[in-house]
């Protein structure tokens, strides 16, 4: 497991493609603390980089 800051909207969309796939891990797994960092790097790239469709 290496989790990584997303810098990228495309590092964003691969970050939700393996979300996708670990979600449903089971609690203290690996894949479960993968999916709990995953989800904190996703909401911290979100609150820094507002969507342009939300402007509108």
């Amino acid at each position: 497991m290496s989790i990584k800051q997303i810098h990228t909207d495309d590092e964003l969309q691969a970050a939700f493609q393996r979300l996708e796939v670990i979600f449903q891990a089971e609690e203290g797994t690996r894949e479960a603390e993968e999916r709990d960092l995953l989800v904190i790097e996703i909401e911290r790239y979100e609150k820094t980089h507002p969507s342009i469709s939300g402007v509108l």
